[in-house]
């Protein structure tokens, strides 16, 4: 298998679909470990009789994950700026399948006793890196081969791995509990991530260079240490794109992994209804990340932003209402609006806006810390949710959940807009040249 040699004439379309995918697949790899630590790592990798304490433990590797994507982001932004978005797809891929289907092939606590968890954690550990190295470049490319003025499409388009991921995840698990018995239930998920991760590598090598970073070789543009450059000069902007991240992201591992342990912890339904509501937000999330992408090229990236943000700030108590129930049809109601309104229309609008705060020669390196930085955080609140949960009560994560729609709301009005419908900004040096100012 051959790569297909690098052309400035990819069609948008094309490269952004081909992001997409990779994104899909990555995710996917990703979200396994979140329905399986919720549904099943609490009693095969750790030795407890308290199903809560289970619980806890196997957020808190979930979380390890999170922990070191900042690495996996620094590594792909200083690389993805030295010498391409493209190669840095590729071994993000590599790195996210092999630590996978390695965790589909561990000992169980019951096996190996404490070697299990400590095996878990490594191969945690190297999903967590390539996962981080993933985002950045896969929406840069779509970005950077996309016409001005329909960034925010086109840089939606990778966005739909995400749903797609989490749709593929929790249908892979549903069909392998109907399938399989006992710990099969939830290996076959990881192993058969080697076929995705096959199909996502020949499609990524059939994709060419960005032309942006084509055309900073060409002048010679290229810096030697970009991430430290973007972290001296740009923290400032880091920063804001952490603190914009928190409602979408940690909004999203709320509603998708919390609730998916909340449901059975206090005893309301069972997991099922929420893996059911995960989907069916995510399947609307196909449509609606390209709805939401699409109308920030028409009245710019912020209105669209501060839709999910602020929805995540109202619906926080409502959600957790409609989830006490027990009733299937709230439940599902419930986690489905939590992704179409909370989450879809800030994640739709992240590739363009984020990227647009940074000039090219810096861009990959921005994004990815920023965007990382915040999975960080992200990766403790299913821990934190179910801390307060076991504190409190319900009322403690459905706070948690608001305060998340405030920070971001708060950031939000402190970043700049960047769409050129709204800045009057013609080519993506215009819309460079702002962020250079920043300091």
């Amino acid at each position: 298998m051959s790569a297909v040699p690098d052309s400035r004439k990819d069609n948008p379309a094309k490269v952004s679909v081909a992001s997409m995918i990779g994104t899909a697949v990555e995710s996917y790899d990703f979200f396994i470990y979140g329905t399986a630590s919720a549904a099943y790592f609490g009693n095969v990798f750790f030795h407890s009789g308290n199903d809560l304490i289970g619980v806890l433990a196997s957020f808190a590797t979930l979380a390890v994950g999170f922990f070191f994507r900042p690495l996996g982001g620094y590594l792909a932004g200083h690389y993805g700026d030295r010498i391409g978005r493209k190669k840095v797809l590729l071994w993000s891929l590599t790195v996210m399948g092999i630590g996978t289907v390695l965790i589909g092939l561990l000992p169980t606590y019951g096996q190996v006793g404490a070697l299990a968890p400590i095996l878990l954690i490594l191969l945690r550990i190297l999903q967590g890196i390539g996962f981080g190295a993933e985002w950045g470049g896969a929406v840069l490319m779509a970005v950077e081969h996309s016409p001005e003025r329909k960034r925010g499409f086109y840089g939606a388009v990778p966005q739909i791995g995400i749903p797609a991921g989490l749709l593929l995840a929790n249908g892979a698990f549903l069909l392998s509990e109907a399938l399989f018995d006992g710990d099969w239930a939830w290996r076959m998920p990881f192993l058969f991530s080697i076929v995705m991760i096959a199909a996502g590598m020949f499609i990524r090598m059939r994709i060419s260079e960005s032309p942006e970073f084509t055309e900073m070789k060409e002048r010679k543009e290229i810096r030697k240490a970009p991430a430290l450059d973007v972290i001296r000069r740009d923290w400032r902007v880091i920063v804001r794109i952490m603190a914009l991240r928190l409602a979408e992201t940690g909004g999203y591992y709320v509603t998708t992994s919390f609730l998916l342990s909340y449901v059975v912890l206090a005893s309301l339904t069972d997991k099922e209804s929420v893996l059911i509501g995960t989907m069916v937000g995510s399947a609307l999330g196909l449509g609606s990340h390209l709805l939401f992408g699409a109308l920030s090229d028409r009245i710019g990236r912020k209105p669209v932003f501060l839709i999910g943000s602020l929805f995540t700030i109202a619906f926080g108590i409502p959600m957790f209402l409609m989830v006490n129930t027990g009733a299937l049809i709230m439940v599902i109601v419930a986690v489905t609006l939590s992704l179409l309104f909370s989450h879809d229309p800030i994640f739709a609008v992240e590739s363009s806006w984020f990227s647009e705060q940074f000039p090219r020669d810096v861009r990959s390196s921005g994004i990815s810390l920023g965007y990382n930085g915040a999975s960080m955080v992200a990766g403790l609140l299913p821990f934190l949710a179910t801390a307060l949960y076991g504190w409190i009560g319900w009322t403690g994560p459905a706070l948690l959940f608001v305060l998340l729609g405030v920070v971001s709301t708060v950031a939000a009005a402190f970043t700049r807009e960047t769409a050129p419908v709204r800045t009057g900004a013609t080519t993506v040096e215009d819309a460079d040249r702002p962020a250079a100012a920043v300091s």
